[in-house]
């Protein structure tokens, strides 16, 4: 009901930037609260950064200062700006979002497909 398009990674040395973005369309939807998810090889998916709809945002101390997550209300599209990358940010970043279908009527949560981030020493 609800799809999520994410883009923006790619292979980047240490210190380096980069810019993820996540795009949510679909049937009518309201949406609570967006965010960004990583995973590296042998270990649980972590989080990295949430942002409310009443903007508030919370970071996973391990990128707080490097990494901003910030969303365009008109485009339904969240961003993670990562800067000061470290080679301990490599991994598979996920958005998800969270809200509800107006034309069903019940809350979803949804995730995207994942982008690879790669950041090299």
């Amino acid at each position: 009901q609800v799809q999520l398009v994410e883009s923006g990674g790619g292979l980047v040395q240490a210190g380096g930037s980069l810019t993820l973005s996540c795009t949510a369309s679909g049937s009518p939807f309201s949406i609570e609260e967006m965010g960004w998810y990583r995973q590296t090889p042998g270990k649980e998916r972590e989080s990295v950064a949430q942002l409310t709809s009443g903007g508030r945002s919370n970071y996973a101390d391990s990128v707080k200062g490097r990494f901003t997550i910030s969303r365009d209300n008109a485009k339904n599209t969240a961003y993670l700006q990562m800067n000061s990358l470290k080679p301990e940010d490599t991994g598979v970043y996920y958005c998800n979002v969270v809200g509800y279908s107006v034309r069903y009527s019940r809350g979803f949560d949804s995730w995207g497909q994942g982008t690879q981030v790669t950041v090299s020493s």
